[in-house]
């Protein structure tokens, strides 16, 4: 499944942040939106996975769309004082398939541990979530995006504050899911690494500044984050 946006303007309480946007996400590939604050990039991941309606315009998904999106919001959004395991963390990424309220087998929970072994937390399954590091919440949350499944994934300044080391992690997970067959759209403030690694790359500035091939959008002669 990819994104295409219609003449899309997105905003708060009828005020627009972004407007008029228009362009196709390239499928199965990854691509990096930058701009400065304020430039709409978290409202641009709101309005594609649904959780703020678009002002005007579309956002249309293209193929079969039946394993949905799954979002990453930044870090700041995340409760990491609610008492929760690590297991029971990745489990809630089940509730695509068997609903908020089913009960959770054996299958279920190695799928889990295997995706928390995948992101190099295996044997903590049963820590608390506020007994991590930043990195290790940020690992666990990428779990259970693996287990969400979706075919579209968008994740909010994943890398802000961690490490190098966990950032190289995490960044061969994104290539593994797109060699699957998934399109993945990441806001990044980090020129050198959007530049380095991502194929395509989408600027805002309250509107689409440039959209493509990221040598494109983002010449080498830049070398400021945004």
């Amino acid at each position: 499944m990819t994104l295409r946006l219609e003449s899309v303007t997105l905003g708060y309480d009828g005020t627009p942040v972004l407007h008029d946007l228009n362009g196709r996400f390239a499928p199965a590939a990854l691509t990096g939106v930058i701009g400065p604050n304020g430039s709409g990039k978290s409202t641009l991941l709101k309005g594609l996975v649904g959780l703020l309606p678009p002002l005007a315009g579309r956002v249309v998904r293209e193929g079969d769309d039946r394993r949905g999106i799954s979002y990453l919001p930044q870090q700041a959004e995340f409760d990491a004082t609610f008492p929760i395991t690590l297991r029971d963390l990745v489990l809630f990424g089940h509730w695509r398939r068997v609903g908020a309220f089913a009960a959770i087998g054996r299958s279920l929970r190695a799928e889990a541990d295997q995706a928390l072994a995948a992101v190099g937390l295996g044997g903590q399954e049963s820590r608390l979530i506020g007994a991590l590091s930043l990195g290790q919440r940020q690992r666990a949350r990428f779990a259970r995006l693996m287990v969400e499944d979706g075919a579209v994934i968008l994740l909010d300044e994943p890398f802000a504050a961690i490490d190098a080391a966990t950032t190289a992690d995490l960044m061969a997970i994104l290539h593994r899911w797109t060699a699957e067959g998934r399109t993945v759209i990441l806001v990044s403030h980090d020129l050198a690494l959007v530049r380095r690694a991502f194929p395509f790359a989408l600027r805002l500035g309250g509107t689409t500044l440039a959209w493509g091939p990221t040598g494109e959008v983002l010449p080498e002669r830049e070398t400021a984050d945004v």
